[in-house]
């Protein structure tokens, strides 16, 4: 179960992301990103009275250290994608998204099978290939460019975000959740406070800066109940396979091309599921 809930997530995941890319081609992508997450509060607020959850103080704090990870990791991973190329940023960010929880789930005694392992490389490395932008992965110049430790940094706070996430107690409920998108929201509103930013999404379709954070929401929610159901190392590592969501939704939607490496690592992305579902 824990393996099927992290795949939804990783699916709700890419949607989120290809709705908020829309949205912000049409307005500033901190505006989106604030009021899609400001919307998404609503529906957090009635799964906290409908499902119930103990109001744990550790619980809401390890909530808001992820919800700071998070909202940090956004926008060093715009502000790279400004400054660098979207060939490397993408994938760099994703990559280390995927390796973080793998190592605080070891580091934490976790021991996943042997065959769980293997599988758990290829989807690290289906995450690389899948988020390869144009189809082309970063060489070694590239990786000396502007945007590359920005990268590494957002990636590191969203990979963050899910290790901490996972450090909530079994019975707080969706609080943990709840406790991050109002730290993510409040450490936003002080960016735009303090570079006099507009936080209103002029231009950009309301369907998508709403689904964009309500996506993001239920996602975080999915790999909540995943990582209680199962181990961080595994779950963390399947929830990074986002980039495979938006990816074949800019094939559907967009009639975007399918470059080779791509289709590669939708192979090794499902070949790698396959095999920490049968360990």
């Amino acid at each position: 179960m824990s393996v099927l809930l992290a795949l939804l997530g990783a699916l709700v995941y890419g949607t989120s992301d290809f709705a908020g890319g829309l949205a912000s081609r049409r307005a500033p992508a901190l505006a989106v990103v604030f009021c899609g997450q400001l919307v998404s509060l609503a529906p957090v607020a009635v799964l906290l009275v409908v499902v119930p959850g103990r109001l744990d103080g550790p619980s809401l704090a390890w909530g808001a250290g992820a919800g700071v990870c998070g909202g940090v990791a956004l926008l060093v991973f715009y502000r790279s994608l400004a400054v660098g190329a979207m060939t490397v940023v993408a994938p760099l960010t994703a990559v280390m998204s995927a390796i973080v929880p793998v190592v605080g789930g070891l580091a934490a005694g976790e021991r996943p099978r042997p065959l769980a392992l293997v599988g758990v490389v290829l989807a690290v490395g289906a995450v690389l290939l899948v988020s390869a932008e144009e189809g082309r992965l970063p060489g070694p110049a590239a990786l000396r460019g502007p945007g590359v430790a920005g990268a590494l940094l957002a990636g590191t706070g969203f990979g963050l975000l899910f290790v901490l996430l996972a450090r909530s107690a079994d019975d707080s409920g969706f609080w943990p959740t709840a406790s991050a998108r109002a730290a993510s929201l409040l450490l936003l509103g002080a960016v735009a406070l303090v570079g006099r930013r507009s936080l209103a999404p002029r231009g950009a379709p309301p369907a998508l800066v709403i689904g964009s954070g309500v996506g993001d929401m239920t996602a975080n929610l999915l790999f909540l109940l995943a990582s209680r159901l199962g181990l961080l190392s595994v779950t963390g590592v399947l929830i990074a396979l986002y980039p495979a969501g938006t990816v074949l939704l800019a094939l559907l939607v967009l009639r975007e091309r399918l470059h080779a490496v791509q289709l590669a690592g939708l192979g090794a992305a499902t070949a790698g599921v396959v095999l920490i579902a049968a360990a």
